[in-house]
């Protein structure tokens, strides 16, 4: 299952992207205001959900995966293209900062 417990380390710098992130080692998961796109994730979804969830993206394990998210009360829900589901509370996620 994909649902880490992520720790984001915060750099400072003036300028930030609108993407949230969230990061444990070498896994990250970014979460953008996009609708959700990915034909995979919403075809698991009732069709009544599918406006409520947001284009998402994550890095675990070496593998890309496209996801969607919507948040829930104090975390965001995420569901991954392969079915797998994960929260991240949204203490955790951080503006992207732009090189």
């Amino acid at each position: 299952m994909k649902a880490l417990v992520f720790c984001a380390v915060l750099a400072a710098a003036p300028a930030f992207a609108d993407d949230l992130v969230a990061r444990q080692g070498d896994d990250s998961v970014r979460l953008n205001d996009a609708p959700c796109a990915s034909e995979q994730v919403l075809g698991r979804l009732p069709v009544e959900a599918r406006e409520e969830y947001k284009s998402a993206s994550a890095q675990l394990q070496g593998q890309n995966f496209s996801a969607c998210w919507r948040e829930m009360g104090s975390v965001a829900h995420l569901i991954y293209e392969d079915g797998d589901q994960g929260i991240i509370p949204l203490q955790e996620l951080k503006r992207e900062l732009m090189s």
